[in-house]
């Protein structure tokens, strides 16, 4: 099989890299996350002008007409500059619902706004008794005219500090835990009745506590089938973690190769420690769990568009891959650089609590086994 990249997609590449190289150094990116708002709106206008937004959205909408291996593209580079802006959130997330399950008006209206970086969202689908069971839901949609009634509360909302629209899951009929009877909808952040708790993550990103107090949502604003959203939440969610898969990926190359590159120049004994074959043996297997990485992320991200329990497969056995991986690179990325790798002025740890959020966010290394293994 054929993993090159075509011209378009090495350019998208390049445009990216270039970005980050000028303008997200990693002191850059700790003054942003140090800041009062935490990301950099200034750049996310820039991300527009580029096309990184347009980039997975049709040509009749604004966009470039990429598939996930151009948002895969995207991602690894992010990852590689700990980009904190919300592309995941808004682009792939948000953008999934809309390519998926939006009416052709949710579309022509929503996804311009998204793609000249005029309207930023947040998923808010977490809940405090869910874990990572997408159906499990407390927050109910009632039916109040021709419109509905959202009650209920979202945790860990992450980019919902910066967003102006949310993607929301609730219950419109059965019970708390049922695959039938879940409904997504776009809310109006500023609506009246939203109220929410910001607060920054270990990673640098922020995020935010959601509380829903009768807040009147048209029924226009309903993304799918109402009770049958499940399947929509679930596939938009594995793309979710086909980019995720892809960021983790960008930032063990960096850990790995900034490892390297001290283990070559620190010395210990009158030698490099690189020169210790037992440090070399260490170094040996990070690359080998970051190339298995690399494998699984493209993977991923070409069966994405294959039968629901192939794609299920696929992104289950990424995540566990990459959550393993991750957790092995980022600790011994750590340990390699000695008292250094636990300081907060060397970019290795935190590129390692990037990482260890990344194996949360949409489940688990435990949960995606049991996932994976329901589908074998």
């Amino acid at each position: 099989m054929d993993f090159s990249f075509s011209e378009e997609q090495t350019l998208l590449r390049n445009s990216v890299q270039r970005f980050i190289q000028d303008n997200y150094d990693f002191d850059t990116r700790r003054k942003i996350t140090g800041s009062d708002t935490g990301w950099r709106q200034d750049y996310w206008k820039q991300f527009a002008e580029l096309g990184i937004l347009a980039a997975p959205f049709a040509e009749d909408h604004g966009g470039l007409g990429g598939s996930s291996i151009e948002t895969m593209i995207v991602m690894e580079e992010f990852g590689r500059g700990l980009v904190v802006e919300p592309y995941l959130q808004t682009v792939i997330v948000a953008g999934g619902f809309l390519r998926h399950g939006g009416t052709d008006e949710q579309k022509n209206a929503l996804i311009p706004e998204i793609v000249s970086g005029e309207s930023v969202f947040s998923f808010a689908y977490a809940e405090p008794q869910g874990r990572y069971n997408l159906a499990d839901l407390t927050t109910t949609a009632s039916k109040n005219g021709s419109g509905y009634v959202l009650n209920g509360q979202k945790a860990v909302v992450v980019g919902a500090p910066w967003a102006d629209k949310l993607i929301v899951t609730a219950r419109t009929s059965g019970g708390q835990r049922d695959d039938g009877g879940v409904t997504v909808f776009v809310v109006d952040k500023n609506s009246e009745g939203v109220s929410t708790r910001d607060y920054p993550t270990i990673d640098g990103l922020r995020a935010s506590e959601i509380t829903f107090e009768n807040v009147a949502v048209p029924a226009e604003n309903v993304i799918g089938d109402v009770d049958g959203g499940l399947p929509l939440v679930e596939q938009v969610v594995d793309e979710g973690i086909a980019a995720l898969c892809a960021e983790a990926i960008g930032g063990m190359k960096v850990l790995n190769d900034t490892t390297v590159e001290y283990c070559k120049t620190r010395k210990q004994f009158g030698q490099p420690i690189g020169k210790f074959q037992v440090l070399q043996h260490r170094m040996v297997d990070m690359f080998m769990a970051y190339e298995q990485s690399v494998s699984m992320t493209y993977m991923v991200n070409l069966k994405l568009d294959e039968g629901v329990d192939e794609r299920k497969k696929a992104a289950s056995g990424a995540k566990v891959q990459i959550g393993k991986a991750g957790r092995f690179i980022g600790q011994n990325a750590v340990q390699l650089h000695g008292g250094m790798g636990m300081t907060d002025e060397l970019n290795v740890g935190h590129y390692f609590k990037r990482l260890t959020l990344i194996d949360t966010q949409f489940g688990n290394v435990d949960h995606h086994l049991k996932r994976y293994s329901t589908l074998s």
